[in-house]
C-alpha cells in the first residue's frame, strides 16, 4: 500500500458542501476538482448520515483523488463495521481512501465520552485486529498526547482549526516520516471587516469547545481573545484576502513541515456547492 503522503498528495479540499450539499452538484464539482489537480477531498464526519456511503459516492465520481475523512467519529462507527466496509472496496479504491479518526467533543457525544485518549488507543487496537492498515488511517490530533499516539499507531495527523505554528509542533511531535495534513480555512475577501465577519461566523460555535480552546491557548491565545473571537485569533486561523495572500499562508504550513494542506472555503453562503466552487477554481490558479 502506498504511504499516506503519496496518496493524499500536496493540496486538497476540506468540504462540508461535497458531503451535505446537493449530491448532483457535488459529483460534478468533485470531478472538476480531480481534473484541476487537487489531490484529495476531506469529508467531515459529524454524528449523522451515511459517511461510508458518501465516501463511496465520491470515489465513484473521481478518478485519481484520495477521498478522506476529517473526521470519522470513533464514538459513532464500530471498528468492525469500518473495516468490513474498507475490506469490501476494490484494491484501487482502498488505495484512494484515508480515514482521519477523531474523538469529537464531550458536549456532542454526552455520557459516552470518557477518557478520549484511552478510547482512541482502544479503537486503534481493534482496527489492528480486523486488519485495517495503519497507512489507511490518521488522527485529528491537537495536543501532545494524541500527537504521540498518532506517531506510534497511524500514518500521521490531520489537525483542524490550527495555525502554521501548530503544524511545526505537529511535525516535531510525529517525526519526519509521518503525514502532517492540516486543514486551513480560507476566505476570498479583501475587505478586512467583511473577511473577519465571515471568519467569526464560521468559528462562532467552536470557541465553546474545550478541545479547541485548549489548542488555541497552547498556541498563545488568551481566554479573553478566544471568548471575543479577536481579530488576532481570526487572522491566525483563517487566511483571507487575495488568492496570492491565501497562497502565502498555505506556503507557511509547508515551510513549517506539512506534507499536505487541505483548504476549506468559507463562503458565508451556507452548505452550498455553487458558492464554494468558484473559490476552489480561483485558488487552483495559484495553489496548483
Amino acid at each position: 500500500m502506498k504511504n499516506a503522503q503519496a496518496r493524499v498528495g500536496r493540496l486538497g479540499i476540506w468540504s462540508l458542501e461535497l458531503r451535505f450539499g446537493d449530491h448532483g452538484e457535488a459529483a460534478e464539482a468533485a470531478s472538476e476538482l480531480d481534473e484541476l489537480g487537487y489531490s484529495a477531498i476531506w469529508l467531515p464526519g459529524g454524528i449523522g448520515g451515511d459517511l461510508t456511503g458518501d465516501l463511496d459516492r465520491l470515489l465513484a465520481t473521481t478518478r485519481t483523488m484520495t477521498i478522506a475523512t476529517g473526521i470519522l467519529n470513533i464514538w459513532k462507527h464500530e471498528p468492525a463495521e469500518v473495516a468490513e466496509w474498507w475490506h469490501g472496496l476494490e484494491q484501487t479504491s482502498q488505495q484512494r481512501v484515508l480515514l482521519g479518526l477523531g474523538v469529537s467533543h464531550a458536549h456532542v457525544i454526552g455520557d459516552a465520552y470518557k477518557k478520549p485518549l484511552a478510547a482512541m488507543r482502544d479503537y486503534l487496537g481493534l482496527l489492528d485486529e480486523v486488519g485495517l492498515p495503519r497507512q489507511a488511517r490518521c488522527l485529528a490530533a491537537l495536543g501532545p498526547k494524541m500527537l504521540e499516539l498518532a506517531r506510534e499507531r497511524t500514518a500521521g495527523v490531520h489537525p483542524y482549526l490550527i495555525t502554521p505554528a501548530h503544524t511545526a509542533l505537529a511535525r516535531e511531535a510525529v517525526g519526519p516520516d509521518r503525514l502532517v495534513a492540516p486543514e486551513q480555512g480560507v476566505i476570498l475577501e479583501k475587505d478586512p471587516v467583511r473577511a473577519r465577519e465571515m471568519g467569526r461566523a464560521a468559528l462562532s460555535h467552536y470557541n465553546s469547545y474545550p478541545n479547541y480552546r485548549s489548542s488555541w491557548q497552547r498556541l498563545g491565545f488568551s481566554e479573553s481573545e478566544i471568548d471575543a473571537l479577536s481579530d488576532r485569533l481570526i487572522d491566525a486561523l483563517f487566511a483571507w484576502g487575495t488568492p496570492e495572500v491565501i497562497a502565502e499562508r498555505v506556503g507557511e504550513h509547508f515551510t513549517a513541515g506539512a506534507d499536505h494542506v487541505c483548504i476549506q472555503a468559507i463562503t458565508g453562503g451556507g452548505v452550498s456547492v455553487s458558492a464554494a466552487r468558484p473559490i476552489w477554481r480561483e485558488l487552483s490558479k495559484v495553489l496548483l
